[in-house]
């Protein structure tokens, strides 16, 4: 269990209803996957508006909602709102896992062309220095020779806090990552700070 209230350290906020001294067990932005006890991430798509899912998650018991729009919430429910909660979502997340970014030396790569291979070739070039490194992107993502199936070239803010975390853990010191476009855009990439960017 994780304090609401630290996990909104590094957020600007204003709870609108009930408090933020209240344990959360675990962060979630998909409603299907809520339950007792979560907090839960009302992002706004292109298909699907998180925050017209606050009465079925709340019937699964979640402790507090996080809203960048105007929401009526179940009493015992904790209303958190914010200017955007695609970047709360990424804020709350590293905070989740501890902030494990600012343990690594992340280097980003952007571009239209070519990521893929450099993320690759500068990870290589890591190694053969003897450093552990961890690789995020579009063929794979990589704990040391650990390989872990993906779906995304930058994942989701969540699942990308997992990923560092599971790295941080592993002993990595450095982390290559492909940045796309649509996960600056989207603010999966949120409160991290890459010490090289690279754009080919």
């Amino acid at each position: 269990m994780t304090e609401l209230k630290k996990l909104l350290e590094r957020l600007e906020y204003e709870c609108i209803q009930g408090n933020t001294d209240i344990s959360i067990s675990e962060l979630v932005y998909d409603s299907r996957k809520a339950a007792k006890d979560d907090l839960f991430v009302c992002i706004k798509g292109t298909v699907v508006d998180g925050h017209e899912f606050i009465e079925e998650v709340a019937a699964k018991g979640v402790s507090a909602v996080v809203v960048q729009e105007e929401v009526k919430a179940p009493e015992g429910v904790t209303v958190i709102k914010v200017a955007d909660t695609r970047y709360a979502l990424a804020m709350l997340s590293a905070a989740f896992f501890d902030y494990p970014a600012e343990t690594l030396k992340v280097i980003g790569i952007t571009g239209t062309k070519g990521k893929t291979t450099t993320t690759y070739m500068v990870k290589s070039i890591l190694e053969a220095a003897g450093y552990k490194v961890g690789l995020i992107g579009t063929m794979a993502n990589m704990v040391g020779q650990e390989v872990i199936p993906t779906e995304r070239t930058t994942p989701e803010s969540f699942e990308l806090q997992s990923l560092f975390a599971r790295m941080r853990d592993a002993g990595c010191t450095h982390v290559v990552m492909e940045v796309s476009s649509h996960a600056i855009a989207l603010e999966r990439i949120g409160g991290v700070r890459f010490q090289v960017a690279a754009f080919t």
